[in-house]
């Protein structure tokens, strides 16, 4: 990152002092004009569906996307409070002093260090996403943080040995996912470092609190406010995924399993899509015996750090301009590193 963030893998504050809180925050619209362009644009979709959507759905089509739908905004939801409560809980009692001594002062070397401990952090993708805005707020550099985001739903002990129950006998499926997902997150992070700009992200600002109760109340206040912003963004993605699951033929998957590359990019383009939960994609990624062992790698890979809801999720949390670069970036370096790794396997 430029400025401070480029020198030291955390901001130099004392442990009073958070980031601005205007910094990379734009001014807000009249609650009148939102709510207007937002009823507005609900009003279109909802005459767009009745006249040109409904008459193409069936009842079965329409039964699979309600199905998908709420099995996805069921499966993220736990994860997504847990890591809000963690977030809320950073953000209020945890001073800047730990992340000083826990991180190495350089953003060089902070973030390989914040890539492994995602391995501690038992969660999905949909909990990494507040939980790297609270270190944020708390004076871990973006790039650190990012790297956590990224790390923490493919690697953790839970990810791994859902891996490994679902490839039995096949270990290099568990270390392929553990070193591939482990290397796109500290590639993303030194590359965001080298080329990413400060005011490309919207860095989570919350006030300091004094005192026992002050304490409690910025808990109850932060974790209310992300529960509410990231859920919205939650049923947004899972709505996009119910769509696509519906819609993209079955036909088609099977039709490139064949082509190394095309099979690639295809199992990486379908983690996107389906949104599968970091716990139970293997299970899915299993089921496609069809596909190459890299081509199932890719889709294990891909998905935890980029799909339907982690966009909306990060778009929602730091910004569509942080989204559309970080997100290009990151899918990228997934296909391309699970490749690699793939090939060797």
């Amino acid at each position: 990152m430029t400025g401070m963030s480029d020198h030291v893998g955390l901001r130099p504050a004392e442990d009073d002092v958070l980031p601005p809180p205007d910094w990379g925050r734009r001014g807000p619209a009249a609650p009148g004009t939102r709510a207007a362009w937002a009823f507005a644009v609900l009003a279109a979709g909802l005459v767009a569906g009745r006249v040109w959507v409904a008459p193409t759905v069936g009842a079965r089509a329409l039964d699979a996307w309600a199905t998908i739908f709420v099995a996805v905004c069921v499966q993220a939801l736990p994860f997504l409070v847990f890591g809000v409560a963690v977030s809320a809980a950073i953000t209020a009692f945890v001073p800047p002093s730990v992340w000083r001594r826990v991180l190495p002062h350089r953003p060089g070397a902070a973030v390989p260090v914040a890539g492994a401990m995602g391995a501690v952090l038992p969660g999905c993708e949909c909990a990494s996403v507040p939980v790297a805005g609270g270190l944020m707020a708390r004076g871990v550099a973006p790039a650190a943080a990012l790297t956590f985001l990224l790390a923490a739903p493919a690697i953790n002990p839970i990810v791994l040995v859902a891996t490994a129950v679902a490839f039995p006998g096949k270990p290099e499926m568990v270390v392929g996912r553990f070193v591939a997902s482990l290397l796109v997150a500290v590639l993303a992070g030194w590359a965001w470092l080298l080329l990413g700009k400060g005011e490309w992200i919207r860095v989570p600002s919350r006030p300091h609190a004094d005192g026992t109760a002050g304490r409690l109340e910025a808990f109850r206040q932060d974790m209310r406010h992300d529960l509410m912003h990231a859920g919205g963004f939650l049923v947004v993605g899972a709505a996009a995924a119910a769509a696509i699951n519906v819609v993209v033929p079955a036909g088609w998957v099977t039709a490139v399993a064949g082509n190394p590359v095309a099979s690639v990019l295809l199992l990486a383009l379908l983690a996107v899509l389906m949104s599968i939960c970091s716990e139970a994609d293997a299970f899915v990624a299993a089921s496609l015996t069809q596909f190459s062992t890299t081509a199932r790698l890719a889709f294990l890979v891909v998905g935890p750090i980029v799909d339907l809801k982690l966009i909306a999720l990060q778009a929602g949390f730091f910004g569509r301009r942080f989204a559309v670069r970080f997100i290009p970036l990151t899918f990228c370096l997934a296909v391309g590193v699970s490749a690699v790794i793939g090939g060797l396997l």
